[in-house]
């Protein structure tokens, strides 16, 4: 699943792609895809693209006639800025033509959706309100008296999207791992001092990960169709039986709060 580095990836390089860009049709390959059923072509066609942002996963499309199109990818969903004769792809569920190129929605599993809502109704979502800071953005503090104040191990923790909006499985392992923390540790149990580093750790890795455009393991691209290549600066994660780059102790992996997890069990106490 795309997590935060690569949902800013994309939404990074949209801004430069497609804002200011007016829609002028909209082909609906697959109408299952939308949370609420295809929204009316009319709400769409005219309108020109405001800005666009992230929350968490979720990417926010505001249109110059107020309303606002949320994307979730999901598993295997893309979202990319194409040519308008570039081959349309098996499993593409979306085509927004611009007076200059087109938008494409991708999503082999189906698992992704789309929304279309009237900005009063942003703050009525219940797939955007339960979400809680963004984990590229928190503070220090904050995120130390978050942590310190509950009695969960720290992989499930990170992965709460009620809790920090955005991690997911690799960025928490290589987080964890980075911070020398054992992803089995009770948040409570930490000190403010190893939570600290837990958050630099935390916004190092994302950064990182960010500027190397995501990792491109499975399905991944960016808005431009390229792959991310923070795959290959992977510390721990999907390194299952493989030398820890520190020690050279094998990772270790298990299931740890009902997910797969990877660690090095010498270097992360």
């Amino acid at each position: 699943m795309p997590e935060l580095p690569e949902v800013e990836t994309i939404v990074r390089e949209l801004r430069q792609d497609i804002i200011g860009r007016t829609i002028v049709a909209v082909r609906f390959l697959n109408r299952s895809i939308w949370r609420r059923g295809a929204p009316a072509k009319k709400h769409l066609i005219g309108a020109s693209i405001s800005s666009l942002e992230r929350r968490g996963k979720n990417i926010l499309v505001t249109l110059s006639n107020g309303r606002v199109m949320i994307v979730h990818l999901k598993m295997t969903g893309r979202l990319t800025y194409q040519g308008p004769n570039d081959r349309i792809r098996k499993h593409t569920h979306l085509v927004i033509d611009l007076d200059s190129g087109q938008i494409r929605f991708n999503d082999t599993r189906r698992f992704g959706y789309l929304d279309l809502v009237a900005p009063e109704q942003l703050d009525t979502l219940d797939y955007l309100s339960i979400l809680g800071p963004d984990a590229l953005f928190i503070s220090r503090e904050d995120f130390v008296t978050m942590v310190r104040s509950k009695k969960r191990i720290i992989k499930s923790l990170l992965l709460d999207q009620s809790i920090l909006a955005g991690m997911g499985n690799i960025y928490s392992d290589e987080t964890l791992f980075v911070a020398g923390i054992d992803p089995r540790r009770v948040g409570a149990g930490l000190s403010r001092e190893r939570v600290g580093r837990l958050h630099q750790a935390m916004i190092a890795v994302l950064n990182n990960a960010i500027g190397a455009r995501g990792s491109s393991m499975n399905d991944y691209v960016d808005a431009r169709g390229e792959k991310g290549s923070y795959q290959d600066q992977r510390l721990v994660y999907g390194r299952e039986g493989q030398p820890c780059k520190k020690c050279g102790r094998k990772i270790k992996r298990e299931i740890i709060g009902s997910r797969s997890c990877h660690f090095c069990a010498s270097c992360q106490r």
